[in-house]
């Protein structure tokens, strides 16, 4: 295998090497805080951007962000990399790169809308029970029939009032739905807007293209996702994750296995994912990890642990980096032994003892060679990064978001008509409606005689006048204006099956419920 087919992890007793016609068959990178996680996560983001593979990342502490930046010579930097074997080709080069940041402070915005996101995703970020979230599924069933488009937080408000309203229409059409559970998502909204959520909601909408990128010298570019304030909100920044994940899975073409994967995808602090996650989330998530592979995206989860990761997901991780683990508690002694078992025996390496025994930048490496086969695990002296170690100045920053690809596309947020402004628009036309007719009874009132009525309510008497025809001609009215508001609300009605129907027939749900754009 050469250069060109492999990315350099370190040394063993051989070159370790990560085969980019398998690294579509996503990894595993765990150890404990302090063990080097995110230097073996930055040394493979550099060597597929070398390899002209985008990558995306979540940057937690902010030390990612020195992949834009060029490394700086540091004696420890040299000698390791004449340990490894690399003291005649080590340089330092910074790697092309782009900053996002769901609150757009340090970073290009990311937004999606509700509606792209789906109720399934929804759910689990507002933490609802099961009743709630079948609401919730009522509700964008009601959105997508009847052609309201939700963007953002104020259209899914005015969506869920417009649901209570219509709590006992739809509890026949859809199910029951109550009013209770209507404002149990309302406070729930609420949570999340103090958490910032907010910002995750709008338009312009991400385009999953712009994360798949080559620099114009054919090098991949390094998406890093600002996440040091996002990790404040653990619940969305799991279910963020999780949704560019599922749009990677809805929007990209199968391709089977390419000669070096479309993307790789770096899911740092994995058990924010997977952590009170219900059954059913995790079997789909199982299910995109699994198929996602013939899109040509390749995962890589990196936790601290390899227990946070369910065990369906943890067999679908063929390469595998393993830092030290500390084995102080039975559930740590029971994660060593686990983390050993998963690895292809070496007869020269007692792997559970090692495991415990690993120094920092060492790490137990298998990945998959030949027809897809482990590797026999070996201890490994991972390589040093050629990007700076630590993060970036604020200057920098800067410097690198003005002059980035994406600069000016994201940045400003649009409000174009949707559910909100239908729903208002809809109040405001029947409340116009309701006073011409009390204008127009009124009017009819005078014009025939009828007892008029005080601002306070109490009707003048009409002394000498038989009721018998004023009855005939209040009945005559009701029922005209009955007849009038049937065929106004037919009308409505039919307007709003039309553009459900022509809508609903472009939207379609994914796995994970996300909505697949038309082509």
């Amino acid at each position: 295998m050469t250069a060109k087919d492999s990315i350099f992890i370190g040394a063993s007793t051989r070159d370790e090497t990560l085969a980019l016609k398998l690294a579509n068959r996503h990894g595993l990178i765990a150890g404990a805080t302090g063990t080097g996680k995110t230097v073996s996560l930055q040394i493979l983001a550099e060597g597929f951007s070398r390899a002209g593979v985008p990558v995306f990342c979540a940057d937690i502490k902010g030390d990612l962000s020195g992949l834009a930046a060029e490394g700086v010579s540091k004696d420890f930097l040299e000698k390791r990399a004449k340990d490894v074997g690399l003291e005649k080709t080590y340089s330092y080069h910074a790697f092309p790169a782009v900053l996002w940041d769901l609150f757009g402070e340090q970073g290009h915005p990311i937004r999606t809308t509700v509606s792209e996101i789906g109720p399934l995703l929804l759910a689990r970020l507002l933490e609802l029970n099961d009743t709630q979230e079948g609401v919730l599924n009522v509700l964008f069933e009601l959105a997508d029939d009847e052609g309201l488009l939700l963007l953002d937080l104020k259209d899914l408000r005015a969506m869920l009032a417009h649901v209570a309203e219509r709590a006992s229409e739809l509890s026949t059409l859809y199910g029951n739905v109550s009013k209770a559970s209507v404002g149990a998502i309302q406070r729930r909204l609420l949570v999340l807007e103090r958490q910032g959520g907010e910002n995750f909601f709008g338009e312009p909408a991400l385009d999953i293209r712009d994360f798949i990128r080559t620099a114009p010298d054919g090098r991949g570019v390094v998406n890093i996702l600002a996440a040091d304030k996002l990790m404040t909100s653990p619940r969305l920044y799991g279910v963020f994750l999780l949704w560019l994940l599922s749009e990677l899975f809805e929007e990209l073409p199968e391709i089977g296995d390419p000669e070096k994967p479309k993307l790789v995808f770096f899911f740092d602090e994995a058990h924010l994912l997977f952590t009170d996650a219900p059954k059913a989330l995790i079997e789909k998530v199982e299910q995109v990890v699994r198929l996602i592979r013939s899109k040509g995206v390749g995962v890589y989860f990196v936790t601290q642990n390899p227990l946070d990761v369910p065990e369906t997901v943890l067999s679908q991780l063929g390469n595998r980096i393993q830092h030290a683990l500390r084995a102080f508690t039975p559930r740590d002694q029971k994660a060593v032994r686990a983390a050993a078992e998963t690895f292809r025996p070496n007869p020269d390496l007692d792997t559970e003892r090692v495991i415990t025994e690993l120094g920092v930048g060492e790490a137990l490496v298998s990945t998959l060679e030949g027809k897809g086969i482990p590797s026999v695990v070996e201890r490994t002296l991972i390589r040093p990064p050629s990007s700076r170690l630590g993060p970036i100045t604020q200057a920098e920053r800067r410097t690198l978001i003005q002059s980035g690809p994406v600069f000016g596309i994201y940045d400003r947020t649009k409000d174009r008509k949707s559910a909100y402004e239908i729903l208002t628009g809809r109040a405001e036309e029947t409340q116009r409606q309701e006073e011409r007719r009390r204008e127009k009874e009124e009017t009819q009132a005078r014009k025939h005689g009828e007892p008029r009525r005080t601002r306070s309510g109490f009707q003048l008497p009409d002394f000498g006048r038989d009721d018998r025809p004023r009855r005939d001609s209040v009945q005559r009215r009701s029922n005209r204006r009955s007849q009038r508001d049937n065929v106004l609300e037919a009308g409505l009605k039919s307007a709003a099956r039309s553009l459900g129907t022509s809508l609903g027939r472009a939207l379609v749900r994914g796995l994970l419920g996300s909505l697949k754009r038309g082509n």
